[in-house]
């Protein structure tokens, strides 16, 4: 295998400020020390954490047992995930959860409030006959009540798994059938850009495909909308609910038993239904919680990620929850009913910490600097990226802009299976560079490979990011299918590491930079390029908002490059076909000739999932002359694909 060629350069870098690093929870001192300790022994590391960070019902024996890609954490220990949410947080007067609808109603319910809610939806679950192992589907949006399901659930030992809710009822019918849920839990709607969404339509459409395990649907009333109920399976939320507060004994789990069950899509078209434990699982996010987001009581802090995702799970509810903070969650587009949605909720609710994803910053930049400029955002002091690497010009405005140049951004690199954050900056202890993710939390021991496994020494030079040693919140497994779990994340290289599927490099500094997904590399005339660094490249030009760059099939370059490309708002000066020269010769002075896009397509938009990510699987299928392969009822704006269809 010929190595990963970078060309990208970045030598901005930023310090945190004195006030900052005083007040953090992770000093450089705390830093080295935690590096300190794993490396001298990592059972006695990660026990000690456990032991502190976890209310045990019995405490565990061993640390980490078992070997690849098969390993067991806090083995003999004894605990309940949802009462290391609630039960230690209540009596004290704390808010748990702020909620802003689209139409800005606001909710704020306590921990009591909330612990008096999950008990007694305990109970109603319990009366439905579920018991410890069974499994739950959750299709709802992102509001208190899908909160509370997940946390009573946890409270009973019942397997959760959560499905956007953008999903259509064929991608819903094929959860259900994986994982033979017995029980589906909706809203009868929802508003999302001032349209309802009739998410129990959806379910009784995937029930009618076929889903024998389902015994009942429970439907909570979200709005004021007429919905088909079948008395013979459907439930209302609020006729099953206990009138008075019953308290329900959270059920003893070992630190081993599955938490969720939680479907992320496949390359085959099958979506791979990832497992998570209890112990270890809680155990990072309360870890990345407090160290990566210097969390303090008197913090709010917001994800943007629906909880369809595994960033709705560990940064919207169990990782907060457990260390006793306040979450702000908003159940509503970004820019809907305006353009600055987010801006002025921050305002409103002095957010103080902020935690989203590349491609929302890069639409928001779209729609002009003047939009935040409205608002006091000073109530910020962190921010943050998730779900794909940022570019350094997104990164720079996120920081003067939203930032006020005086919050560090910690930009964190992890995965569905990874459970937590894996590589970020230490926002009080790292010098930070816009677009990497800096390096290894302590615990986590990384290192980028080539084909036959051996480490790549070279800096710059790029290979497979890959994880050598386990880690507590690291998946167990794909539900039902083992031998898809080792084929995918350990064989390659004979169990030796856990394989994250990604490619990266290190920089002179020996920071890592994540440069795309492995099959985004593309092999132009003998160099293989990672397509993030062009992307990069791409909307630095003062004209561009968004791109996303794939290859396709070239007689004479074995494959050349397509970069599909949306233009801000300012854009008025050339003609497309003028434009895609310079870009080209923008790309050219940036990185190189060999990286230069042979065709460039200009759309409205890029085909994104609600959630914000570009589905660059589309793009390929559209460069390549394809049909359209997979699943497609989470993008943004279905009609974008017709467009780009259109303009090849």
């Amino acid at each position: 295998m010929k190595n990963i060629e970078s060309k990208l350069t970045e030598s901005r870098s930023y310090k945190p400020s004195e006030s900052f690093e005083k007040k953090a929870n992770i000093t450089k001192e705390i830093l080295f020390e935690l590096n300190s300790q794993y490396k001298k022994n990592p059972d006695i590391f990660w026990g000690e954490l456990a032991k502190k960070h976890i209310d045990w019902i019995e405490e565990f024996k061993t640390v980490c047992s078992g070997s690849a890609p098969f390993f067991r954490w806090f083995e003999e220990g004894k605990l309940n995930v949802s009462s290391n949410c609630l039960d230690r947080h209540i009596n004290k007067n704390k808010k748990a959860i702020i909620h802003i609808s689209e139409d800005n109603n606001k909710t704020v319910i306590t921990y009591d409030e909330l612990y008096v809610l999950v008990n007694n939806f305990s109970h109603s679950l319990k009366e439905l006959g579920l018991v410890k192992g069974d499994r739950v589907i959750i299709y709802m949006p992102t509001i208190p009540e899908a909160i509370t399901a997940m946390l009573a659930c946890a409270r009973l030992g019942v397997i959760h798994s959560i499905v956007f809710a953008g999903f259509s009822s064929e991608s819903l019918k094929d959860r259900i059938n994986d994982c033979n849920a017995k029980i589906v839990i909706t809203v009868n709607a929802f508003k999302r850009n001032g349209k309802i969404i009739e998410a129990k339509n959806t379910v009784d459409h995937a029930l009618s495909l076929g889903c024998p395990s389902i015994e009942k649907c429970i439907i909570y009333k979200n709005i004021n909308e007429n919905t088909k109920f079948n008395k013979d399976k459907d439930l209302w939320w609020h006729d099953i609910l206990a009138k008075e507060s019953i308290v329900v004994e959270p059920e003893i789990m070992s630190s081993e038993d599955l938490l969720f069950i939680l479907y992320t899509s496949g390359s085959t078209g099958k979506p791979k239904g990832i497992v998570h434990s209890s112990a270890g699982y809680l155990l990072n996010c309360i870890l990345t919680n407090k160290w990566v987001f210097d969390l303090k009581d008197d913090d709010l802090f917001w994800c943007t990620a629906d909880i369809g995702w595994i960033t709705g799970h560990s940064y919207v509810v169990y990782g907060p929850l457990a260390t006793g903070s306040t979450i702000l969650i908003y159940d509503g587009a970004p820019t809907y009913p305006k353009a600055d949605r987010f801006w002025e909720i921050i305002e409103a609710n002095k957010v103080t910490i902020f935690y989203t994803a590349p491609t929302a910053i890069r639409t928001l930049m779209k729609l002009g600097e003047h939009l935040p400029k409205k608002y006091n955002l000073n109530s910020l002091r962190l921010l943050g990226t998730v779900g794909e690497p940022i570019n350094p010009k997104a990164w720079i405005w996120y920081q003067s802009n939203i930032g006020g140049k005086k919050c560090p951004i910690v930009d964190t690199w992890w995965q569905t299976e990874t459970g937590a954050n894996m590589i970020a900056p230490i926002p009080g202890a790292t010098q930070t560079i816009p677009g990497t993710c800096t390096h290894p939390l302590p615990g986590i021991d990384v290192d980028i490979v080539d084909d036959d496994g051996n480490s790549i020494n070279k800096r710059n030079q790029g290979g497979n990011l890959v994880i050598r040693k386990p880690w507590p919140s690291m998946l167990r497994g794909i539900w039902n299918d083992e031998e898809r779990y080792k084929q995918t994340y350990w064989e390659k290289y004979n169990n030796k590491y856990y394989i994250t599927g990604d490619t990266a490099r290190l920089d002179n500094n020996g920071n890592i930079w994540i440069m795309g997904r492995s099959d985004d590399v593309v092999n132009v005339s003998g160099h293989r390029l990672g397509t993030m660094e062009i992307e990069s490249a791409i909307v630095s030009h003062e004209y561009v908002a968004e791109s996303a760059v794939v290859s396709y099939q070239h007689e004479i370059k074995g494959e050349a490059i397509h970069a599909f490309v949306t233009l801000k708002n300012n854009f008025t000066e050339y003609n497309n076909t003028e434009f895609a020269k310079e870009l080209r010769e923008w790309v050219k002075e940036k990185i190189g000739s060999i990286a230069k896009p042979e065709r460039i397509s200009f759309s409205d938009s890029l085909p994104k999932t609600r959630s914000g990510k570009i589905m660059r699987r589309l793009l390929r299928n559209l460069a390549r002359g394809e049909d359209i392969s997979g699943d497609t009822s989470t993008l943004e704006n279905e009609n974008i694909l017709a467009q780009l269809k259109n303009i090849l």
